[in-house]
């Protein structure tokens, strides 16, 4: 039978639940068990594609077309385990199906409550993920324990224990034992407080893991087991990783957190092998190359808002053993301060996606800047949008070359909307979404990262490349290296004669991993490393 792990946070949020289920499920996995995992989130939204980028961070794009949960990304990268729209799911998106399911009839005239209807559909959404493919299911509950909407929720996996047997079920919990500098000591008093609510509502955690700046003390530890009803052991430690979140995996071995689920779960399991990650963070900890590169962004200052760019980057670093620093700038500050003063000195710029007009002539400008200096240039979605923009404005002589996103009235709009998406009326899941086929030019650079001649890759945009203008971009020097297979759909375009000029319509960063780097961001990278040599190279005398 398919065993369930939920993971529950309390006292405060972003304590890292979606990174510590990842690591489980990556930790589990390395033990011969086949893993699933789950976010469940509260917020009444249907999905997060509505929701801004400072609200929620970015939107995680399936191959499926699902937009979902951030914590869905650290699901990928840390695991195999396939995704897909039964992994997410709001209250938007369980009370949008009870509703459907009463206007239908399907309760006979019942009156329709929380308990049971509401809690009975989220416990279907569970149990749809089991299986005799899957050994373990581990399900994320967003929130914080003690919110009046994660309730049905909290509510939900207590009867599921129940339904299916409590030695099927484990509870893990994640809380703080912040530290009070004033008085040089660890506090508990929150973690007993958290645990309570929880016990309140009939939910006894079985392992705690306590975020924490500074190490717990054995008498802390056994005063956390004894005020919460768990045996020490069950009591696990996670600091605060200063150097790289792929040392949370590591950091969960070492305090015997898979040892103990495997045990108390019953689960039949190999030994652990997690040679892999520890050659990563060997690679991670003795770089033989630096490098910096500017991500130009509209919503920079929130890092969550590009959190799969950040991580890519890294991952291609790693890739080629190389720290990146990165720095984000304000595509809006470019604007006012000018590319030169904010962009000399970076050996790569990536301009990712977005939407809005608010910052996109900033945008153009770091585009130009990179296309004129030689500097690497990457762009993605958006990106490539303003990638076309510029290179129409001053390259081809289209004045006031724009999108028609941005620009209604411009006369030239070389990025326009697609026929089918003239008359979308709800913004929600009405884009072009999901993974869609890319067949790549012989010869092309893109070709030449892939090693294939055609991929497939995730989408998340409404407008494209007007094909009306496609000659006169051909005869100016632009390649495109990348189509829809009918040839319809402009997906990648290059510029021949630059170190790296590339800027992709999707979003190559969801399919990137730390343990495989995604092609495209390898080759940027390489590039960068590439012109960070040549400007540290000493000039000889003379010259």
């Amino acid at each position: 039978m398919t065993k369930n792990i939920f993971v529950t946070g309390g006292v405060v949020s972003s304590l890292g639940k979606g990174l510590t289920s990842a690591s489980l499920g990556m930790l589990l996995e390395s033990r011969g068990l086949r893993v699933r995992m789950q976010k469940l989130d509260p917020y009444i939204n249907v999905d997060p594609g509505t929701m801004s980028p400072y609200q929620h961070g970015e939107v995680y794009v399936l191959d499926d077309g699902s937009e979902t949960d951030l914590d869905l990304g650290h699901y990928e990268r840390f695991t195999s385990s396939p995704l897909t729209r039964d992994c997410n799911y709001t209250t938007g998106q369980i009370y949008m199906s009870v509703i459907e399911k009463e206007r239908k009839g399907r309760f006979l005239g019942k009156t329709v409550q929380v308990i049971p209807h509401i809690t009975n559909e989220i416990k279907s959404v569970i149990s749809r993920m089991g299986g005799d493919d899957v050994d373990v299911v581990i399900t994320e509950i967003g929130g914080t324990v003690g919110d009046i909407e994660s309730l049905p929720f909290l509510e939900a996996i207590r009867q599921y224990a129940q339904d299916v047997g409590r030695e099927n079920v484990l509870f893990m919990h994640l809380t703080l034992v912040p530290y009070l500098k004033a008085a040089d000591e660890l506090k508990t008093k929150p973690t007993q407080h958290s645990v309570g609510q929880l016990r309140e509502i009939g939910i006894q955690p079985d392992i705690l893991v306590c975020r924490c700046e500074h190490s717990i003390s054995r008498e802390d530890r056994d005063k956390i087991a004894l005020f919460c009803n768990v045996p020490s052991e069950a009591v696990i430690e996670e600091k605060d990783k200063d150097f790289s979140i792929y040392e949370v995996p590591i950091s969960l071995v070492d305090n015997r957190l898979d040892e103990l689920v495997v045990k108390k779960l019953g689960l039949p399991s190999q030994s652990l092998d997690i040679t892999p990650w520890t050659d990563l963070l060997h690679r991670l900890r003795n770089p033989r190359h630096e490098l910096s590169i500017a991500v130009v962004g509209k919503y920079a200052e929130h890092k969550d808002a590009y959190k799969s760019i950040y991580e890519a980057i890294d991952h291609a670093g790693m890739h080629h053993q190389a720290q990146v620093r990165i720095g984000r700038v304000q595509s809006s500050d470019i604007e006012r301060e000018g590319a030169e003063r904010l962009l000399s000195g970076y050996d790569g710029i990536l301009v990712p996606g977005g939407f809005g007009e608010r910052g996109i002539e900033g945008k153009v400008q770091a585009i130009r800047f990179a296309r004129e200096r030689g500097i690497p240039f990457f762009g993605i979605c958006l990106g490539m949008q303003c990638a076309v923009i510029e290179y129409g404005r001053d390259v081809c002589g289209l004045e006031k070359a724009h999108s028609s996103e941005f620009d209604k009235d411009t006369p030239h709009p070389v990025i326009c909307l697609l026929d089918e998406q003239q008359n979308v009326t709800q913004m929600g899941g009405t884009m072009r979404l999901g993974s869609q086929p890319t067949q790549l030019l012989e010869g092309s650079r893109a070709r030449q990262c892939y090693h294939a001649d055609s991929v497939n890759e995730r989408h998340r945009h409404r407008y494209e490349f007007n094909n009306d203008y496609r000659q006169q971009y051909r005869d100016h020097g632009m390649i495109f290296s990348g189509t829809s297979p009918d040839g319809g759909l402009v997906e990648i375009i290059e510029l021949e004669n630059h170190p790296w000029f590339v800027a992709v319509q999707y979003h190559p960063e969801f399919k990137s991993k730390p343990l495989k780097a995604h092609p495209l961001f390898a080759g940027f990278v390489e590039a960068a490393i590439e012109r960070g040599s040549r400007k540290s190279q000493p000039v000889a005398v003379g010259e």
